[in-house]
């Protein structure tokens, strides 16, 4: 598959607790992705942060929160990524969904120099 060129990343920030039908949701956003044929996802856990709520989720060891930031990016084309995001917006009800415009430099299987 060669996606070089424009493209759009798909960044989605939730709570790491956050659930999917009684499953950790931001896995299954990566799974249901995959599922959709995107070229490319990651998924991060973030160190503090915080949304909407104003709640500030960290991880420090004296702080009561065990609900980190998550931030799930997807990379593929703007075709590709207009398809999947009603998709996203229904499994993910709280949290920023945004999508930004990306030049893709690079795209395939890792290669072994010799």
């Amino acid at each position: 598959m060669d996606i070089t060129g424009k493209g759009k990343l798909l960044k989605i920030y939730l709570g790491e607790t956050e659930k999917w039908h009684g499953k950790t949701l931001y896995h299954q956003v990566v799974l249901k992705l995959r599922e959709q044929g995107i070229a490319g996802v990651t998924a991060y856990r973030g160190l503090v942060g915080y949304g909407a709520d104003k709640i500030l989720h960290s991880a420090k060891i004296l702080d009561l929160s065990a609900d980190l930031p998550m931030v799930i990016e997807a990379v593929d084309s703007e075709e590709n990524i207009s398809r999947v995001l009603p998709v996203m917006q229904e499994m993910v009800p709280r949290g920023l969904i945004m999508i930004v415009d990306v030049d893709i430099v690079q795209y395939g299987p890792f290669k072994v120099n010799k």
